[in-house]
Parts: C-alpha cells; structure tokens; sequence
C-alpha cells in the first residue's frame, strides 16, 4: 500500500509555527509518498453529540465530517499538527478526535479496524522552554493511537509564539529531518495493553 500523509492542521491561524514545522518534516518525505493536508479551520466540524447509548447508527451528513472521514480513513500515516492551546491540542482539533467516537459506528467504514496498525504523528510548537508542558497533548495522541491499535510515532515539538519563531529554533529544525524517518512502535497505554472503554465516556 502506498503511504499516504494525511496532515490535520489544528491552529486557528494560517502558516503558524506548528504548520511551519510540520512543513519542514514533510519536506524531507520520499517523493513518491503522497500528501494531503487539510486545515480543520476551512472544514468546521459541528458539535460532537454523543449518541452512542441510543441505539442510533448513522452514515456522517455533514460535508466536512465527509471530507475528513474520507481522508482519514485513505491515510496511512494522520499527523496532527495543533499547537499547544492551554497545555493540551487546540479546540479544532479536539473536536475532530471527538468525530472519531461518532466515526466508529458508521456504516461500512470499519473506522477502528482500518486505522489498526497505521502511524499516528504529532507536530507542535508551543511558546514554553520546557517541553514537559506539551505532555497532556502527547499523551492524549499516544493514548488515542492505542485505542484504535495504531502505531504512535511520537511529537516533535518546537518553540515559538510570534509567527515564524519557531525557524529560530536549531534543534526543532534538525529534528524535523528525521522525524517521519524512524520507526514507530504500537502504541499502549501508559500502564496496561488491554483494551480500554471508549474514550468517551
């Protein structure tokens, strides 16, 4: 199977660091991997309702929930790249992890079994020094990836605030070259490997 990138830009600003950063990886992809890149910005998402106990199963209606079904569902690789809002993934993009949940039970998408043994990514910039403050946003991505049994790739962080801050950063910049190259295991919870109750809850 050709791998196909699918990338989730999260930020509620065009060409921001996080955006930027995760350009700077994707340049370093081989030239016959395919991308896509889709702002959840350009493609809102409504409220994520959750139906679940009421017996109800229902093929998505929304045009952007299509979009971002289809895109998902065709990538081999999804990298979500959200800044770090108040220590943890922007709103757009929590939204769209929420979708998952609804995605699960639409018909004939098979959603948890094909994404099973694909690569979840994260890129993300966030204006603190300390990288531990990016750990809610990490381990949200780690624990979402094994959920669906995908692999987890990790995140590659950067610093900045102001747009472009982030191209000051030597060593985010290094790192983004062989970010996609290494290899990602299955993800696990931080301390089981069982299956867990939906994440909603």
């Amino acid at each position: 199977m050709t791998r196909r990138f699918l990338f989730v830009l999260g930020s509620a600003r065009s060409e921001g660091n996080t955006e930027l950063l995760a350009r700077r990886a994707a340049e370093q992809l081989p030239p016959d991997v395919e991308q896509e890149w889709i702002r959840l910005a350009d493609h809102p998402l409504p409220d994520f309702v959750d139906i679940r106990h009421d017996g109800v199963v229902r093929p998505p209606t929304n045009d952007d929930v299509k979009v971002l079904l289809d895109a998902t569902l065709a990538a081999t690789d999804v990298v979500i790249a959200s800044p770090v809002y108040w220590y943890s993934l922007s709103g757009l993009t929590k939204r769209y992890l929420d979708h998952w949940s609804d995605w699960l039970r639409v018909p004939d998408a098979d959603f948890r079994a094909t994404m099973a043994g694909r690569t979840l990514w994260g890129v993300s910039v966030l204006a603190e020094e300390e990288e531990t403050v990016a750990d809610p946003l990490t381990g949200t991505l780690n624990n979402s990836a094994a959920y669906l049994r995908m692999r987890f790739g990790g995140v590659l962080l950067g610093n900045g605030s102001a747009r472009g801050d982030v191209l000051k950063d030597e060593r985010a910049l290094s790192r983004a070259k062989t970010f996609f190259a290494q290899g990602a295991p299955l993800a696990r919870f931080p301390h089981e490997t069982e299956n867990r109750p939906s994440p909603t809850a």
